[in-house]
């Protein structure tokens, strides 16, 4: 594992955040989360599915925010060469634990998806499921994954949608039937002075983002679940809520040629 130091304010709280977060994370989650491997969202969608990543054989692949990396695992089954990155330790741990258990090596990385210590040009795939997209400020994130990925290279990752956050009340344990916050303006959410900071875009100014450090956009999958899809995230309500309006995407972009 590598690691980096003298982090920005809102990297060190959510590196704290998580580090305390991270046992019962997996305690709650983490069950749900190998069951399934390669999957996108709260209520697990596969890839084998929706097909995001394509082929992954014999790819170089980053996941930012990897957690306990069971996407990476599944992963390096797959025949590709994943590599994992964490702003948590205690995450990587956990992760540690899983490969052991699942006979897979994946290097892992203690680090900022902000400022990633690989070279220019090493990557063919970027992703992230509700991963470090979420928690790292995308001002930075993507001129890094732009960096980094080879000419050609894809860049998808999940989140809650701009809509979501729009109707989604502080204090709110999920969205409700109006809008209650600002569209305009979003950026960073700070949840209480000594929790976590969480990051979301307009979607057009997404797109400028994407467009200004050499994106071009292939998708922007909306995440809708069955009727009976169950998650250890959120309960029937949240579910019905998604079944109307798109609580989650994946953002589909690639890197010019």
């Amino acid at each position: 594992m590598t690691d980096q130091h003298e982090l920005p304010g809102h990297v060190e709280r959510n590196r704290a955040f998580w580090d305390d977060y991270s046992d019962r994370y997996q305690a709650d989650h983490g069950p749900q989360l190998a069951l399934h491997g390669a999957a996108w969202g709260v209520w697990q969608i596969p890839e084998r599915e929706l097909r995001i990543l394509g082929e992954v054989t014999g790819r170089d692949v980053l996941e930012l925010g990897c957690g306990a990396a069971q996407w990476s695992i599944a992963l390096a089954k797959m025949q590709a060469r994943p590599i994992g990155l964490d702003l948590s330790l205690r995450q990587l741990e956990h992760a540690a634990r899983l490969m052991e258990a699942a006979g897979v090596n994946v290097p892992l990385i203690h680090g900022s998806a902000e400022a990633v210590p690989l070279p220019d040009a090493s990557l063919d795939v970027i992703f992230c499921d509700h991963g470090a997209m979420v928690f790292a400020d995308p001002y930075a994130t993507v001129p890094e994954t732009a960096r980094l990925l080879r000419d050609g290279g894809l860049l998808a990752f999940s989140m809650h949608t701009p809509i979501a956050e729009a109707a989604w009340p502080a204090g709110s344990d999920g969205p409700v039937e109006r809008l209650t916050n600002s569209y305009f303006g979003m950026h960073r959410v700070d949840l209480g002075e000594a929790d976590h900071a969480e990051f979301q875009l307009p979607y057009g100014e997404w797109i400028r983002l994407f467009r200004r450090n050499g994106f071009v956009v292939e998708d922007l999958v909306e995440l809708r679940p069955a009727p009976g899809a169950t998650s250890t995230y959120y309960d029937d309500a949240a579910r019905q809520w998604a079944r109307r309006w798109p609580l989650e995407h994946v953002w589909k972009v690639r890197r010019r040629r």
